[in-house]
């Protein structure tokens, strides 16, 4: 059964509930709407029913979007390895250490996990055109999805964008629109194209449900942890969206009885230091953060100015006791090739860049020798092999 319930504001301004039987996209005050569930009542879903379920993140579903009666989309999305890193471990002094290693989901990264979850309910809702700003790898995930329904999709990149996404995007069958500007610039311009004429829009938190697809990653560490769960997560922050997802796993799972309170991971959310809006949010004590200007990055997930979600970002990494951390683009290659040579990981820059920064955080001693880290890496290198000359 789903305990799947309604919808609410994530800040929250007193309005709503909204109904999920119909499309919602942002709350009247515009911030993000948040999917929410009967948590009292879940408690009778025991963590034993998981056993023999299919290896995929729907194996979650009584706490996902679906009404009673509806199937995913999928394309075998989640559950990827938690690899166990003991080679970089022993050269770090981190027996811990752990890598999530996102690049096994179709299209190669975890933007499959929201894409899924938003390209399912959009499908149940009748939508007949999606649309998605994108820096590449959530236009193929989308793009992937949309096809698997056999809906329409158009995405929206930065027309500097690598050309591994727009063919993998056209492989799909989606049309494809290059744009000046960053990923910002494309969410204005596939909004004014398409709010018009009634095309569901899938940005990053400006619909309910992409979130929850990303919050499986969260279930599944609990999992594959044994139901331990690690004292770190380091995180590549662009959108934010998983980040988001993790944390409020983090409560339905206290809340049903599936993990001890007080307990939860500490977040650390790494950008780039050419475009790190959360970085600066979080070091200057803001609440949200300031537009990025001249965002630059060799990591195309992690070029996002300025993140609709961002206020939501921060409370999850300040509540968690964790930190933000920015990481050069040279510093983030260079352990891309690491967790390359050291693990067999295909790693894409973002991953790097979260294995450096738990060098800081090593070097800083706030992460110690005894702690449990997981490290993710959220996409695959094929789509980067440029950024490795």
């Amino acid at each position: 059964m789903s305990y799947f319930t309604h919808l609410e504001c994530s800040v929250p301004c007193g309005a709503g509930p909204y109904d999920p039987r119909v499309e919602q996209h942002l709350c009247t005050c515009g911030a993000p709407l948040l999917a929410r569930y009967d948590l009292d009542a879940a408690r009778a879903w025991s963590k034993s029913s998981l056993s023999g379920r299919a290896a995929n993140m729907w194996r979650y579903r009584e706490l996902m979007p679906l009404m009673d009666g509806e199937e995913p989309i999928t394309l075998g999305e989640g559950w990827t390895p938690l690899i166990h890193a003991r080679r970089l471990g022993e050269e770090l002094g981190l027996p811990g250490l752990f890598v999530k290693d996102e690049s096994l989901n179709p299209t190669n990264s975890f933007k499959a996990r929201g894409l899924a979850a938003a390209v399912t309910k959009a499908a149940h809702l009748g939508a007949r055109i999606l649309s998605i700003p994108s820096a590449g790898n959530a236009a193929n995930a989308m793009a992937a999805y949309a096809a698997a329904a056999g809906i329409e999709a158009k995405v929206f990149m930065p027309k500097d964008v690598k050309v591994p996404f727009i063919r993998e995007c056209e492989l799909y069958g989606a049309e494809v629109n290059l744009v000046d500007g960053l990923i910002t610039d494309a969410g204005r311009i596939a909004a004014e194209r398409g709010k018009p004429l009634g095309w569901y829009d899938t940005s990053t938190l400006k619909e309910p449900y992409r979130i929850e697809g990303k919050k499986t990653m969260a279930y599944e560490l609990g999992e594959q942890l044994d139901w331990q769960f690690p004292d770190w997560i380091i995180y590549p922050t662009g959108g934010g969206t998983g980040m988001v997802g993790m944390w409020k796993a983090f409560e339905e799972m206290e809340r049903i009885g599936w993990k001890t309170a007080g307990t939860r991971p500490k977040m650390v959310s790494v950008q780039a230091e050419n475009c790190a809006p959360i970085v600066r949010a979080f070091e200057r004590g803001a609440e949200r953060s300031e537009m990025w200007q001249n965002a630059q990055t060799v990591a195309d997930g992690l070029r996002v100015p300025k993140a609709i979600g961002d206020f939501l970002v921060l409370r999850a990494v300040r509540e968690s006791g964790g930190t933000a951390i920015a990481v050069r683009d040279a510093d983030m290659v260079r352990d891309m090739r690491t967790l390359g040579a050291k693990e067999g990981i295909s790693a894409a820059p973002e991953g790097g860049a979260a294995l450096y920064a738990l060098r800081v955080l090593l070097q800083d001693g706030r992460v110690k020798p005894s702690d449990t880290v997981v490290v993710f890496n959220t996409g695959g290198a094929l789509k980067y092999l440029d950024v490795l000359r």
